[in-house]
């Protein structure tokens, strides 16, 4: 396998936040999108809890809590990027209502229906779209909202290339209608479904890494993993740009029954 066809779970997890850190998204996304991805979640209020699962260092939390009611607790794995998390909360002045904190997706330290809404954006796949659904359910009030981003396929078929790419990244993708039929065997009704548009991925995910990049191999000159990293990251841009016809991002929002 080369370096460019590597899967990103064979990096150093350090690196990867190293560099993930100095970038605003950690995936494709906008403040449009997550805008409009609220719009559909009726009935929040001050008193609402909110969490941010795979929360990152909070591009899309701190839209969330300037365009919403309630309490957000953000949820990730990498303490840098809750520091950094922290910090734009502060920054912002949202730290009265809106808190990052470590933790594991598969080990959340929430109550049995403690919440009004989970929210998680490009961060699901890490433990499973249908594990996810399922797993967080409980977490969630009768009536509550979940609100997820989700690489999925838009076409029955593909070609080989793409296909093999993702079959080894992610197993779990699945097309649009699949994915809604799993969100309704967890025990949602599904409210909304939406294609991230193109400029979520070129504007706000890609372009910004260009010259994150040159400092990331400037930094670690000479440093194998670390130009092998960014080669990975480079290829998927690459990928992207000759196949974005057959895949993307897809807003998945549902209220538990």
């Amino acid at each position: 396998m080369s370096d460019e066809n590597k899967s990103i779970h064979e990096f150093d997890f350090n690196l990867i936040c190293e560099y993930f850190s100095s970038v605003e998204r950690q995936g494709p996304g906008s403040p449009e999108v997550t805008i409009k991805a609220l719009s559909f979640i009726d009935g929040l209020t001050e008193k609402s809890r909110i969490a941010d699962i795979g929360c990152g260092t909070g591009g899309q939390t701190m839209v969330l809590a300037q365009n919403a009611p309630g309490r957000i607790t953000g949820v990730d794995l990498f303490p840098a990027f809750v520091d950094r998390f922290n910090a734009n909360a502060a920054r912002l002045n949202l730290q009265d209502r809106v808190k990052g904190i470590t933790g594991s997706m598969d080990s959340l330290p929430f109550q049995d229906a403690e919440l009004d809404l989970i929210w998680s954006e490009g961060a699901i796949y890490n433990i499973g779209f249908e594990r996810g659904l399922s797993e967080w359910g409980r977490f969630l009030k009768p009536g509550g909202c979940i609100a997820v981003t989700e690489v999925s396929w838009f076409t029955d078929e593909r070609p080989d290339e793409i296909q093999a790419f993702w079959r080894d990244a992610y197993p779990g993708i699945n097309t649009i209608p699949a994915k809604v039929a799993q969100m309704q065997k967890a025990g949602y009704v599904p409210v909304a479904t939406f294609i991230l548009p193109e400029n979520c991925w070129t504007e706000h995910f890609y372009a910004p890494q260009v010259a994150a990049q040159e400092a990331f191999l400037k930094k670690h000159a000479g440093n194998k993993a670390a130009g092998e990293f960014i080669s990975n990251q480079r290829h998927e841009t690459q990928l992207y740009n000759k196949y974005k016809a057959y895949y993307g991002y897809v807003f998945y929002i549902g209220k538990k029954t």
